[in-house]
């Protein structure tokens, strides 16, 4: 989510994603999380073998919830709603961008494009807005730790 850029598994995805980040970015809804297949996923599960439901999406799923916890310093659960304010979404980017959460990201297809936005400061994001540099810019630097993530496992 936090690097999503317009980019999917199919064009039927990618729709249903759009659909998602345009209700968030208007403030409809809140993140939820769930167990299992989420909306963003809705696209896929037509599929015979939808990859939703993938033992390593359900590991990278659970890393995922664990890193955000420790970010957030709460537990995260099935059922937590969170709001996509711009401070959220600037302190998970940031801390993305520094690979300090990304422990999910390991063996995920994606993770080349998820690096390659996270160096250019998130531009081009469809939730939310990039997160400004201190000084009024636009993050820019190369994750701190792109190169440990940039291997497959």
């Amino acid at each position: 989510m936090l690097t999503y850029v317009g980019k999917g598994y199919t064009s039927g995805f990618v729709e249903n994603y759009d659909r998602v980040a345009a209700r968030l970015n208007a403030g409809e809804e809140d993140i939820e999380l769930v167990d299992g297949p989420d909306d963003i996923c809705v696209g896929l599960l037509c599929e015979s073998h939808a990859h939703c439901f993938n033992e390593g999406v359900v590991q990278r799923d659970e890393a995922a919830r664990l890193s955000v916890s420790t970010l957030l310093n709460e537990t995260i659960t099935a059922g937590k709603r969170l709001r996509a304010t711009p401070e959220l979404l600037e302190k998970m980017r940031l801390a993305f961008a520094a690979g300090d959460i990304r422990q999910a990201c390991r063996g995920c297809q994606w993770i080349r494009l998820c690096d390659r936005i996270a160096a250019s400061g998130f531009t081009g994001v469809k939730i939310g807005e990039p997160p400004p540099h201190p000084a009024g810019q636009r993050l820019t630097a190369t994750p701190a730790h792109s190169s440990r993530f940039s291997r497959r496992p």
